[in-house]
């Protein structure tokens, strides 16, 4: 039997980039990495009007496996994973296929569901038992997930059809004006979520969360993970028809928006507007963790996790 590696990790191929991420066993936490690379993808430029991903796409994406093959320490095993840019894509099977094919990696994807978990996962570790029962939102790509409970796992997951980058396309697809758009997001997500028992603190795990957190005057990630950071409903609502008069590359100028995020950077703050306002919330805490930390702990707990789904170095 092959000895346990000292470390595991994660390649996470996202929207904007594929993430490389290798930590240590025993510190059993994602929050040291051992080696942290990421390689640029911009899959939100590469979908056509049918949802297809197309062939530079993939081949950048087949590229950023190879060269993160590459660079994984010998004998350490890492688990792929596509995130909502890749699973939603109407040719998601063709992708998966044709990156095995080239590399011997079958990247995983999880539903909306599963991310939710994650994130929950995530949240609870970052802010530990002591936070008590905990809403956690993750405002994606492609969707939004939610996750709530009290203890280690959660009790409830949804996944909604309210991403940044779909909602910006459906929006500039539309004649709706911003109000019309605010109130149909608002209404669909309360439908959603009807009946649903989503009670505690609020959490906000994901970059679209930070950013926005960011852009009402949260202190910068510079000063690091522990400095405790907050979004007002109130200074959302603010910055909502600001945003929505500026040009992208305007947006891009602002504290906290990145200039490729800045196009879905609007849509972005009108499903979080709708999360916290659907759910009962005028505040949420930001988790610097989401998905990908939420998988390397899992990953940490469970060493079986790894040796079912995991490649190593090319």
């Amino acid at each position: 039997m092959r000895a346990q590696s000292t470390q595991v990790g994660v390649l996470d191929i996202g929207c904007f980039s594929a993430h490389l991420v290798v930590v240590e066993r025993a510190r059993s936490s994602p929050l040291w990495p051992v080696l942290s690379h990421k390689i640029r993808l911009r899959l939100d430029q590469a979908m056509d009007s049918h949802g297809r991903i197309g062939q530079d796409a993939i081949d950048r994406i087949t590229a950023a496996v190879s060269a993160a093959q590459r660079r994984i320490p010998q004998g350490v095993p890492v688990v792929g994973f596509a995130t909502s840019s890749v699973r939603d894509a109407a040719n998601s099977d063709q992708i998966i296929r044709r990156v095995f094919r080239r590399t011997g990696v079958e990247l995983q994807t999880f539903s909306g569901e599963q991310e939710a978990h994650l994130s929950y996962i995530a949240a609870r570790q970052w802010f530990g038992h002591s936070a008590g029962p905990l809403t956690v939102l993750d405002v994606g790509g492609g969707t939004a997930e939610i996750a709530t409970g009290a203890g280690i796992q959660p009790l409830a997951t949804y996944s909604l059809p309210f991403g940044a980058r779909t909602l910006t396309r459906t929006w500039l697809d539309s004649s709706q004006t911003l109000p019309d758009m605010r109130a149909e997001v608002l209404d669909r997500v309360r439908k959603s979520l009807s009946g649903k028992e989503l009670v505690g603190t609020a959490v906000g795990c994901s970059k679209v969360m930070q950013q926005l957190a960011r852009l009402a005057g949260a202190r910068p990630q510079r000063e690091g993970p522990y400095v405790p950071r907050h979004l007002q409903l109130a200074d959302l609502q603010k910055w909502i028809p600001r945003l929505a008069k500026l040009r992208a590359s305007q947006r891009a100028e602002l504290p906290g928006i990145s200039r490729h995020r800045a196009q879905q950077s609007l849509a972005g703050a009108v499903v979080a507007e709708a999360l916290l306002t659907a759910t009962g919330h005028e505040q949420v805490n930001i988790c610097p963790w989401s998905t990908k930390e939420g998988l390397l702990i899992r990953l940490l707990e469970d060493p079986r996790l790894v040796e079912r789904s995991a490649f190593q170095a090319a």
